[in-house]
């Protein structure tokens, strides 16, 4: 499955390319963009692994990342999407989608995200099926209690906190939504 470009006033979420590769390289080794997540800037190589996943994911789930872009200036402002990455968690919540995102710090505080991510949702309520298994929500996320904007963002467009996991020896949110 291709991924379907989305269109917003602002921002259009596409396929990535493999001319993304410098982007991506630059958005994951920022500092201020993993702090939260792994912590860890990526190389140029996990940059690359990265595009690959995230084109692989659409054809293996039907639904994945996608790149997002000021529909203005044609700026690459981040990475958002949907994946079922089969964690390591107690408990295992594999077989649902699971939400995740990361912007620039340059598109960070404009509404960019809010806006990607609500076009997002707004698809994956007619593509992703809702798990049983937890209560019926679609989507899933992880996010860091630190992590405080990204916090607001899921908060803003519907996630609710609905229990902690432990995962790599540490006990994390899990939001849901749908």
């Amino acid at each position: 499955m291709t991924p379907p470009t989305l269109t917003g006033q602002r921002v259009r979420l596409r396929a990535h390319q493999a001319a993304d590769w410098d982007a991506v390289t630059a958005l994951w080794a920022h500092p201020d963009v993993v702090r939260h997540i792994s912590g860890v800037p990526s190389t140029a190589t996990e940059s690359w692994g990265r595009i690959l996943r995230y084109r692989g994911l659409w054809l293996l789930l039907g639904y994945g990342y996608w790149a997002v872009e000021d529909r203005a200036t044609g700026q690459y402002l981040g990475d958002l999407g949907f994946a079922d990455f089969k964690r390591a968690t107690d408990p295992a919540y594999h077989g649902i989608a699971e939400a995740g995102w990361a912007f620039h710090p340059s598109a960070h505080g404009k509404g960019f995200a809010t806006e990607a991510l609500t076009l997002a949702l707004d698809w994956a309520r007619d593509h992703v099926k809702p798990s049983p298994e937890f209560g019926g929500v679609s989507v899933v996320a992880i996010i860091a209690d630190a992590n405080a904007a990204s916090v607001r963002l899921a908060e803003r467009v519907g996630f609710t906190r609905r229990q902690m996991l432990k995962m790599r020896d540490e006990e994390v949110p899990l939001y849901g939504w749908g």
